[in-house]
């Protein structure tokens, strides 16, 4: 039997989590290409495979807790941190966790918005994997980053499903915050 991990499983999976990402254009303006992951999520083998191989990142890096980027970084991540039996921490949208909190606020490719951690959700023992959907222009990755090490928490890396590696979110992070392991399951 061929495990998961094995080059022939691996290609197979990596094929079969291509396919079940649509490209939605002109969404959510004119000029964006969408990747729309729900047929992916759909998919019980899909999503599986895609948890493996996320988790498998997680054990590699050593992480004890995982943050997901709102929103459907939300689905990976505690998916992901069931999986891997690690801790799960919400980064939010301004305004949406109760408490105490830390904020960043960030650009996207077609707006700006403002992120936020529960101040005491992560403290020095804790060793983050932040996961995510998609690794565009990186900056809302810069910013989750930076709110993880904000909190003393150890950044472990940074595991996304898909990095547009044409918006350029490698080399900025790969600039601001280059001490930062990134792992992309796929890239376009």
């Amino acid at each position: 039997m061929t495990s998961p991990t094995s080059p022939p499983a691996r290609d197979a999976t990596l094929a079969l989590l291509r396919e079940r990402i649509r490209d939605v254009p002109d969404y959510p303006s004119p000029g964006v290409v969408f990747k729309d992951i729900t047929p992916l999520l759909a998919d019980p083998v899909a999503f599986g495979q895609l948890v493996d191989l996320l988790a498998d990142e997680c054990a590699r890096t050593g992480a004890t807790r995982i943050v997901g980027v709102e929103a459907r970084g939300f689905v990976l991540g505690a998916a992901v941190a069931a999986r891997a039996r690690t801790g799960f921490v919400p980064a939010r949208k301004a305004g949406k966790l109760p408490g105490p909190t830390l904020s960043r606020s960030y650009d996207l490719e077609y707006g700006s918005a403002v992120l936020e951690l529960k101040e005491d959700a992560l403290g020095p023992a804790d060793r983050v994997l932040v996961v995510d959907d998609v690794l565009a222009t990186g900056g809302t990755a810069e910013a989750v980053l930076r709110l993880v090490g904000d909190t003393g928490a150890t950044v472990a890396g940074l595991a996304v499903l898909l990095e547009l590696g044409f918006l350029g979110g490698r080399a900025r992070l790969g600039r601001t915050l280059p001490d930062v392991p990134l792992h992309a399951v796929l890239s376009v």
